[in-house]
């Protein structure tokens, strides 16, 4: 994390629903450990109460999260430090590896903190974020595109990620199982009703941006529609489609 200032985000809505909602994936950890490529120290920056700092076979440092956030993290093997980004304090290569989940569009300064993480790490740099000109390619976009317009409007692109790392870069699509388990909204692409839980809208933090007239069309348009059978007829293939390849994306990038 690069500023200290809240900005909705899961960990900084308080205590509640989202505490037993949104686990990490293990699917999607498994991507992230093989990015990782069996790294013995590993620095998580921006670690919060979603963290899949689990997906890292060695020790990890965690950095970041707000205050609320670092106290509602996971019970897992890691040290929690109070730093940002930008500024880590730590030496030129101190880690075998770094890795930043679901959190570059928190940052103030996204270039500035990946400078930072590849100055401190002397292997890999892995980065799970969105790809924002795919975020709208969504069936929410039908039922609440205010949403996803924030959502891809707080993504930085995916190329400007790659720049900033430098060195030899790639990127790859993580697709997205049917029962995911994280909180972000494609984790229902085939499970609809779900999303009609304001504690799962909760743990998108992209819901906390827009108004209650907004979440409210939502609620009433999509039951009427799962009522109806019109999403099904437009959509339905989904719900037994095993994953789905949206915008979540893998940048890994080695000096």
């Amino acid at each position: 994390m690069d500023a200290r200032t809240q900005d909705g985000t899961a960990a900084d809505v308080g205590p509640g629903p989202i505490a037993r909602r949104p686990r990490p994936d293990p699917r999607i950890a498994r991507f992230v450990a093989e990015a990782l490529d069996g790294a013995r120290t590993v620095l998580d920056v921006g670690a919060g109460v979603n963290s899949q700092e689990g997906a890292a076979d060695g020790a990890v440092t965690a950095v970041g999260g707000s205050g609320p956030g670092r106290a509602r993290r996971p019970a897992l093997p890691a040290r929690a430090v109070d730093a940002v980004a930008g500024d880590l304090p730590y030496a030129d290569g101190e880690f075998d590896a770094s890795m930043t989940l679901f959190d570059v569009h928190q940052w103030s300064d996204v270039a500035a903190g990946l400078r930072e993480m590849r100055r401190v790490t002397r292997g890999p740099v892995v980065v799970l974020a969105r790809a924002p000109e795919l975020v709208r390619d969504f069936w929410l976009d039908a039922y609440a595109p205010e949403v996803l317009e924030t959502e891809a409007r707080r993504h930085p692109p995916v190329r400007d990620l790659t720049a900033a790392l430098g060195g030899t870069g790639r990127v790859r699509a993580v697709p997205i199982p049917l029962d995911c388990t994280d909180g972000f909204d494609e984790a229902y692409y085939g499970r609809p009703e779900m999303l009609l839980d304001p504690a799962a809208r909760q743990a998108c933090s992209a819901w906390s941006f827009v108004g209650d007239e907004v979440r409210e069309h939502f609620d009433r348009t999509l039951r009427r529609d799962l009522a109806s059978g019109a999403w099904d007829r437009r959509f339905g293939h989904l719900r037994t489609e095993p994953v789905y390849e949206g915008s979540l994306v893998l940048v890994r990038a080695i000096p």
